[in-house]
């Protein structure tokens, strides 16, 4: 019985460190290897960095940057436009403190009473980190917000 408490334990432990891992560039060119060649030398090297620049195929900006958290489409200057947006989370600490009296039942018992706590929470915001508007299946404009300004 122990044995197959491990292993569904380490399993479970397994499945949820992957699960959680980050996707690097280096990870999804891994995946794409097709794709990756057929980019110029130059937008190899910005890849493999998780950088994008002007001109780049669709294709490009996944392997930089992974899949966009949303995506949006429309016109720009008469021409059809999209909006890819990758989003981000910053934790927020708050203290809080609450009590309360109750009154509940548990089979055939009664019980009132009083309760209370305090303590942090930690929640996490989340905001745009970056976008890239593509004209004509390629990058017209992004931004990115710098590490300094989180």
């Amino acid at each position: 019985m122990k044995k197959i408490l491990l292993a569904a334990g380490m399993g479970a432990l397994g499945f949820w460190m992957v699960s959680c891992a980050p996707s690097t560039p280096a990870y999804r060119i891994s995946q794409r290897p097709q794709v990756f060649e057929n980019l110029s030398g130059r937008q190899k090297g910005l890849v493999e960095n998780g950088e994008i620049e002007k001109g780049m195929g669709k294709d490009a900006v996944l392997l930089a940057w992974g899949s966009p958290s949303s995506s949006a489409e429309g016109f720009r200057s008469g021409k059809r436009m999209e909006r890819w947006d990758y989003a981000g989370s910053t934790p927020v600490v708050s203290n809080h403190f609450f009590g309360g009296y109750g009154y509940g039942a548990y089979g055939p018992y009664r019980y009132s009473g009083l309760g209370g706590g305090f303590g942090p929470e930690i929640s996490y915001v989340p905001y745009r980190k970056s976008s890239v508007w593509f004209v004509g299946g390629r990058v017209d404009e992004w931004e990115k917000q710098s590490e300094s300004s989180l």
